[in-house]
């Protein structure tokens, strides 16, 4: 197998990154809605029943969970825009 140079690598995978950043949404936004996106977790798990017990909570505490799960995301998207180098 025939390893490809690094900078052929960055301009074939990161199209999705370059798009993003080119209609210009930053590194800086995409962390505050990772943060947001834990803070409207927690928000959503108590406010729809996590503190309940039974079934009748279990679906806001899903949901809570579920939004939860993009902070990751938004922060690797964050990272990903942060480490391109600045196209002039």
């Amino acid at each position: 197998m025939v390893r490809q140079p690094m900078s052929d690598f960055c301009s074939k995978e990161f199209i999705v990154l370059r798009k993003l950043k080119s209609l210009g949404y930053s590194a800086n936004l995409s962390y505050a809605l990772g943060f947001l996106s834990v803070i409207a977790s927690i928000v959503i798990w108590f406010t729809q029943g996590g503190t309940d017990g039974g079934e009748s909570g279990a679906s806001g505490e899903r949901f809570g969970i579920f939004i939860g799960l993009w902070a990751p995301k938004f922060m690797a998207i964050g990272n990903g825009i942060d480490i391109l180098k600045d196209e002039k």
